[in-house]
């Protein structure tokens, strides 16, 4: 969508989040033949049916954002916010706007994967913590046991991307709770010198730490639905 409004061809979907799509739309592809043979009076496939949609439209809406934020951040040229005109600053803040998009995208989807998780495979995280993340149904599954290998994984995954993740998490954190992200850094630069000038990000930095994000969640995604999808296929 957002391609079609920036004046760029549909996306093609490949790589990891073609993997993503692709093991998403299989396992709503089981959910529906489970539903047929059995009825669903529980409504519970029903239901997995439905977030595993949530999960796909959602993962398409991170990746444009990421996408919409390097489009304006190639018109975004000053290294300093006072240098900037006024077609640069509106540039500028449509980056800012899609960045932010992103970021908070990112931990929105994998807590929604947290209460997939949870579903799944009965973890009942939420008697360790009512409002639970994505990283508490993690640690849930590890003290299962039951499902050591697809925890292993996960971790692993979460591991690589420990770095960028935490960036993106300070950010997020800081934009909910705080103060606009990218205000922070503001802030900190108006202690520094007071009668200096605003210097802007890193900007393609913070792209990468938010491609670095994406591509977390597209692994994570694919881990858990290929190990769902597989253990079905076994239950036949």
């Amino acid at each position: 969508m957002l391609r079609t409004l920036l004046g760029e061809m549909p996306r093609q979907n490949s790589g990891l989040l073609q993997e993503a799509m692709e093991t998403m739309f299989q396992t709503i592809h089981l959910l529906h033949r489970k539903i047929e043979k059995d009825n669903d009076p529980s409504h519970d496939f029903r239901k997995l049916e439905i977030w595993t949609r949530g999960l796909v439209s959602s993962l398409d809406e991170l990746e444009q954002s990421w996408y919409a934020a390097c489009f304006f951040r190639k018109s975004v040229k000053a290294g300093y916010v006072d240098d900037m005109n006024i077609q640069e600053q509106s540039e500028y803040a449509r980056y800012i706007y899609f960045y932010k998009n992103g970021f908070i995208r990112v931990f929105s989807i994998l807590d929604k994967l947290g209460t997939v998780l949870d579903n799944l495979f009965d973890l009942q995280t939420s008697k360790v913590k009512v409002h639970y993340s994505y990283f508490t149904a993690l640690r849930e599954l590890h003290n299962l046991k039951q499902y050591d290998k697809l925890a292993r994984e996960l971790t692993g995954i979460k591991n690589d991307y420990q770095g960028p993740l935490n960036v993106l998490r300070k950010r997020r954190n800081t934009e909910i709770h705080y103060m606009n992200a990218e205000m922070q850094d503001d802030l900190w630069q108006r202690h520094q010198g007071l009668n200096g000038k605003i210097e802007l990000e890193d900007l393609d930095k913070s792209l990468d730490d938010l491609k670095q994000g994406l591509d977390m969640v597209c692994k994570s995604l694919i881990a858990v639905f290929l190990y769902a999808n597989e253990m079905w296929a076994k239950m036949g």
